[in-house]
């Protein structure tokens, strides 16, 4: 970790800005925490004695990635991840504000618990940690948090984390007391009796692996129940983590209404899908599942179109003993801090979208969607920065994971493209060197 908290320049940079629809060459100047200046020229001559100047020579430099959905062990499972563990991957893969789930021991859904995570996260993460707080108390699905006094604790949005409510009347309700604070409710879409012993896709490939599969419809039936209540209440929602084109179907008919809905999609589903799981590699056991490849396909149209909003790590730190347990008894999760931006540089090279739609789904959707105040290079911003090297080659090697666990699902992959310098609130955090 480095404390050096000299005005930084950033100069001749590629600077990738969707909050002013802006991918041109410029410079970045650095004091106090703050961006003092962003555009092209400010030159060395108007800088503060003792500027840390770096000549950036067209790297990109971005806003830091916001991160939507992330499992921390904090509090009571820091045998999987602490705040100071997932900030350090965080860093090291240019995310600059971690969004953790309410799913601890004990729940987030109180404002002591609240309160706790984030004065915890201050004084061990190197990143902004922000919590979302569960949506019903102790993630039952029964009876709603109260969502006025949580949110005025801090709680960014409100969710069950990986698991779905239920119950229909429960769920309207939520919105509609949410839609009076204006307050977001996040929601895991999946129907838990279609999911039933289900452990990946339900398909060909299923079938050979000799595996109960998952259908589609047990992620589109829970979306197409939550459409209706929106439209019932007028609140605000968004779906947690988006798996396949039915999914899509919905959203762009919810979008075509008029309602208030946004969705997420994790790296995950964007980048790999149900054959990726081969000889039963339990690192590939997600939930949702990864699907088909024409379910990729469309999702990552999806996303360059903007149907999809936001790209998420669905980060969910699983230890050995149970993950190396035959797939069917293995728990689902994979991490994913430290390779969401690595893995979604694959869709650039790939040609399938730009870096600003990409910026824009990482950084700058979820800071509007959760109104923080990241996710834009414009001079008074927090100075929450990221430094892309788009080109170089790389394999990811097990011993370089910064997560306490290491149920990645790109082990030894080779990526091109890596981050080299994050910054948060003026400070550099992390520089590859």
């Amino acid at each position: 970790m480095l404390t050096d908290r000299r005005p930084i320049l950033l100069a001749n940079a590629r600077l990738i800005d969707p909050s002013r629809d802006f991918d041109g060459i410029g410079d970045i100047l650095i004091a106090d925490g703050a961006i003092r200046d962003s555009r092209r020229g400010i030159g060395t001559a108007g800088v503060p004695e003792g500027t840390d100047i770096v000549n950036c020579a067209g790297k990109i430099v971005a806003p830091g990635l916001i991160d939507i959905r992330a499992f921390v062990g904090e509090p009571g499972a820091s045998h999987r991840e602490t705040f100071a563990s997932a900030s350090q991957a965080a860093a090291a893969g240019g995310i600059t504000t971690i969004i953790c789930q309410p799913d601890t021991s004990p729940v987030i859904d109180n404002s002591a618990t609240v309160d706790f995570v984030m004065r915890r996260a201050r004084d061990t993460a190197i990143v902004n940690i922000q919590p979302m707080a569960a949506l019903t108390k102790g993630l039952g699905g029964e009876e709603m948090t109260e969502i006025g006094l949580l949110k005025a604790a801090g709680a960014v949005a409100f969710t069950d984390g990986d698991k779905s409510v239920t119950n229909a009347q429960v769920m309207r309700r939520a919105l509609t007391y949410a839609r009076d604070f204006d307050a977001l409710i996040v929601h895991h879409t999946e129907d838990p009796n279609l999911v039933g012993e289900g452990v990946m896709n339900e398909g060909e490939f299923a079938a050979r692996l000799g595996l109960i599969g998952i259908p589609n419809a047990a992620e589109a039936v829970m979306l197409e129940r939550d459409m209706r209540l929106v439209a019932l209440t007028g609140g605000r929602y968004h779906a947690a983590s988006v798996s396949c084109i039915e999914s899509l179907d919905i959203l762009k008919r919810a979008r075509d209404a008029g309602l208030s809905v946004s969705a997420s999609v994790s790296i995950n589903h964007l980048t790999l899908n149900e054959n990726d799981i081969g000889p039963y590699r339990t690192f590939l056991k997600l939930s949702p599942p990864l699907r088909t490849e024409d379910d990729r396909l469309a999702l990552v149209a999806a996303l360059a179109s903007g149907l999809i909003d936001v790209v998420m790590s669905d980060h969910n730190p699983q230890d050995v003993e149970v993950k190396r347990l035959p797939f069917a008894e293995a728990a689902s999760g994979a991490i994913g801090l430290q390779t969401m931006l690595p893995a979604a540089l694959r869709l650039i090279h790939n040609g399938d979208m730009d870096f600003k739609t990409l910026v824009r789904a990482m950084s700058t959707r979820p800071a509007e969607l959760l109104g923080l105040p990241g996710g834009t290079l414009r001079a008074g911003a927090p100075a929450d920065i990221v430094v892309i090297d788009p080109e170089t080659p790389w394999v990811l090697d097990p011993v370089d994971i910064k997560s306490q666990c290491k149920n990645t699902p790109f082990d030894e992959a080779r990526f091109s493209g890596r981050v080299v310098r994050t910054i948060v609130g003026g400070r550099t955090v992390y520089e590859h060197v």
